[in-house]
């Protein structure tokens, strides 16, 4: 089990960590996204930064790597450790493809936030409460246009869903890493949650100097 385990963690990591964002902007529109905007690699600076169709594609490539990493990663469990729990190596390799999209070895561990990875991860290991959780991501975007807001209460809100909308075994290592990602997700909003404190984060669509989300 630890070498499947170790061989997971490895590959998820090394999948979830490709810098979609950084990649697109750079083949296509020859500039550094880093160096744009707020900085950051993600979809919602990549889509303020380089264009709609650059910021979709980001989005969805993003989601894609770790709901790859999970089935992948269910994948080998079932094959090098065929008597532990599928989602407790699904839960690992969602864990560690999380990790690898926030802090990715290429880009000097300075990644992204992690929303559009998160649900792709959980899209294989719990699908129906990941649809409920971007649900909620959408109805608060709407509502307020403040994607951080969106995202923030979208991550709290997939354990509460989970919770009550898996069903099966439910190892405690897939219940920790439900939770673990959410943490990482809001954590990595920190600078947005003092803006939106102190009233100052930019709103979706909003035509600013420099963008901040």
């Amino acid at each position: 089990m630890l070498f499947a385990s170790l061989l997971i963690a490895v590959a998820a990591y090394l999948l979830g960590s490709i810098p979609t964002g950084y990649l697109l902007v750079r083949l296509f529109r020859h500039q550094d996204i880093r160096s744009a905007g707020s900085g950051n690699i993600g979809a919602t600076n990549v889509l303020r930064s380089g264009g709609k169709g650059l910021g979709a594609a980001t989005f969805l490539l993003d989601m894609l790597k770790g709901s790859a990493a999970v089935y992948f990663g269910g994948l080998l469990g079932v094959l090098l450790a065929p008597n532990t729990p599928l989602r407790t190596m699904q839960a690992v390799a969602a864990l560690c493809a999380v990790l690898g999209h926030m802090f990715p070895v290429w880009l000097g561990f300075r990644g992204g936030k992690g929303v559009a990875t998160g649900f792709g991860v959980f899209l294989v290991a719990a699908p129906w409460a990941a649809l409920a959780a971007i649900s909620v991501f959408a109805l608060v975007l709407v509502l307020s246009r403040y994607v951080s807001l969106a995202s923030i209460l979208g991550s709290i809100s997939f354990p509460i869903f989970a919770w009550f909308l898996v069903s099966g075994p439910r190892p405690p290592v897939f219940i920790a890493v439900q939770f673990a990602v959410a943490f990482l997700i809001i954590a990595k909003h920190h600078q947005n949650i003092r803006r939106l404190l102190r009233g100052q984060e930019s709103r979706f669509g909003a035509s600013q100097k420099k963008e901040t989300a």
